[in-house]
């Protein structure tokens, strides 16, 4: 009987002792290399996408990247067709359900054109592009 004990109560106190992690085989070896903590690759619409909040950060480089994507004349301003082109497709990034030509959406897009355009020439710069755009972030 004495032995059924001390063989179950040493079988208790093992028990927790087995399921801790194991010690290395070889404690001078090197630890594992740690996970690469580089800067991330530039931010794209993979933000607007998975419904994430881009920084202001990622939202400048985007800009950066494809204003001139959208920029059409080349001016270095985006007219207000060149604006609504980009919105169109951020809130279709964004709802894909929504219908980018309902008249609700251009008016969406008209306002945000008037409050993007900060210095009122008609265009949007980079700037105020990328100010714009960062007021939620």
């Amino acid at each position: 009987m004495w032995k059924q004990m001390l063989f179950a109560g040493a079988a208790a106190l093992s028990v927790p002792a087995l399921a801790q992690e194991q010690p290395p085989a070889d404690p001078t070896a090197p630890p594992p290399p740690a996970e690469d903590v580089t800067t991330p690759p530039p931010a794209d619409d993979a933000a607007a996408q998975s419904g994430t909040a881009a920084t202001p950060t990622q939202i400048a480089q985007i800009v950066d990247q494809e204003f001139s994507t959208y920029d059409a004349d080349a001016s270095g301003e985006l007219d207000a067709a060149e604006f609504a082109a980009w919105m169109k497709k951020l809130r279709a990034a964004t709802d894909p359900s929504v219908d980018t030509e309902s008249e609700a959406v251009k008016s969406w897009i008209d306002q945000a054109f008037a409050a993007a355009d900060t210095d009122k020439s008609g265009g949007v710069n980079k700037a105020e592009l990328t100010a714009f755009l960062s007021r939620g972030a």
